[in-house]
């Protein structure tokens, strides 16, 4: 099938590289010349696992091409994706004006009969809105032709987003047309062998799904850095509390993991736009909004336990940080919790030498070259005349160090753990001080 997407940044090139891998003729679109320039060369603009080559053997095989021209891309065939950036506004609400744009290009170019599909992650009733703009410009037009709009949120995890598009959980498709079922059906056939992961509904369930799904699992996360602050201060070890209810069927695993906070592109901004939903219909989403403050205040935690350790007098003092991507496998450093951390470090005047083994060009672009930050080449080489040690994210190659080298390199032979990597008697043997998040032992002021 000919298929246009248009916005080539997270969502758009994962989605358009495996349609194009399956067989599909797929054109990307994007308004960036040097971002489509350095895709023909083979020059991806995220780190995701599995995406360069994708993109490269997609590309080379002229499965997958890459244009700044909008009426190619219209041109190309009736399915239409936008898949471009909705970020948040000034008020937490998710900032259509890119969408619409989009919506409003595709109205101006198009000679025939479109699918339209919002994969972007967008407010309900958002599908309305593409519909009115679309139906505006053909109408100041004066052509007739048809259009459907539909919704099909991705549902993919930053690490593992390849993996989750070419087997997903669930497709949802938004839609009250029999043509675009069948043309849906088509389209994704070959991620649908096993058994039928398609869940056909109306476009305001379909955009509603997508934001409900983050909040649970946002609302997961904060309950259990809720229950671990709560353990701290009772004596009990959270994560035993974690494999207790995880035995439970009703609760499971997934995502009961305590930490210093959840961040990305995703959870934050999404759950700061529903509750701006709520609010624009006069109902006040208590549980979310709750969700979004201990989060908020989670992210503080690291920052606090280095404070109270060296009661208030960082001035001077140098912190390693292993970890500076919001989780491990990309580099995506959105609402991270290093972030957080680092900014309260200097504003106290202390130093950080950190590593993180993809997210190091990232935090030399948010950041730039200041005298109060190290980037360096190996978890190691961070620790090297550092007070202590913090960890932010759990990547695998933090998983088993030598801490008889963590304890030496340290003036202070002190962990702060934000994502419970260790178990505390195992650390404490090897003569290091050892802080996590709820294991029964905390810092005071």
């Amino acid at each position: 099938m000919k298929v246009t997407v248009f916005g080539i940044g997270y969502v758009g090139l994962v989605q358009a590289a495996v349609l194009a891998d399956v067989g599909h003729d797929v054109v990307c679109v994007d308004v960036d010349q040097e971002k489509v320039d350095n895709l023909k060369k083979g020059i991806i603009p995220i780190y995701e696992p599995g995406l360069t080559p994708l993109v490269e053997t997609n590309y080379q095989q002229n499965r997958l091409t890459f244009t700044t021209d909008a009426k190619e891309g219209v041109d190309h065939g009736e399915i239409q994706f936008i898949a471009v950036g909705t970020p948040p506004d000034e008020d937490g609400s998710a900032d259509l004006q890119y969408v619409l744009a989009v919506a409003e290009t595709i109205a101006s170019h198009m000679q025939s009969d479109k699918i339209i599909i919002d994969k972007s992650t967008v407010p309900v009733g958002t599908g309305d809105k593409v519909s009115a703009k679309v139906a505006s410009v053909l109408e100041s037009r004066k052509v007739d032709l048809n259009y459907h709009i539909v919704s099909n949120p991705e549902f993919l995890k930053e690490g593992a987003a390849v993996d989750d598009c070419m087997r997903p959980d669930r497709i949802i498709i938004g839609t009250d047309s029999d043509h675009v079922q069948q043309q849906m059906r088509e389209l994704y056939a070959p991620f649908n062998r096993n058994h039928d992961r398609m869940i056909f509904m109306d476009i305001r369930s379909a955009e509603l799904t997508k934001y409900a799904a983050n909040c649970m699992l946002a609302t997961k996360i904060s309950f259990m850095n809720e229950m671990s602050n709560l353990a701290e201060r009772l004596g009990a070890d959270i994560e035993n509390v974690r494999k207790g209810i995880g035995s439970d069927e009703r609760i499971g695993y997934h995502f009961i993991y305590p930490g210093c906070g959840y961040g990305g592109s995703c959870f934050p901004k999404d759950v700061q736009a529903l509750v701006r939903t709520a609010d624009g219909i006069e109902y006040e989403a208590q549980l979310l909004k709750s969700v979004e403050a201990v989060n908020y205040k989670q992210k503080e935690v690291l920052f606090n336990r280095v404070n109270n350790y060296f009661s208030g007098g960082l001035a001077g003092k140098t912190i390693a940080l292993w970890g500076l991507s919001f989780k491990p496998n990309t580099d995506d450093m959105r609402e991270a919790s290093s972030r957080v951390l680092m900014e309260s470090l200097w504003a106290k005047g202390a130093k950080v030498r950190a590593y993180d083994p993809e997210a190091m060009e990232e935090t030399q672009r948010i950041y730039g070259n200041r005298a109060d930050l190290e980037l360096v080449g190996t978890k190691e080489a961070a620790l090297q005349g550092a007070d202590i040690l913090v960890i932010c994210t759990e990547w695998k190659a933090f998983r088993a160090p030598d801490f008889a080298v963590i304890k030496d390199s340290l003036a202070n032979p002190v962990i702060i753990d934000g994502r419970n990597m260790y178990e505390p008697n195992m650390v404490e043997r090897e003569g290091l001080e050892y802080f996590g998040i709820g294991r029964g032992r905390s810092i005071q002021a």
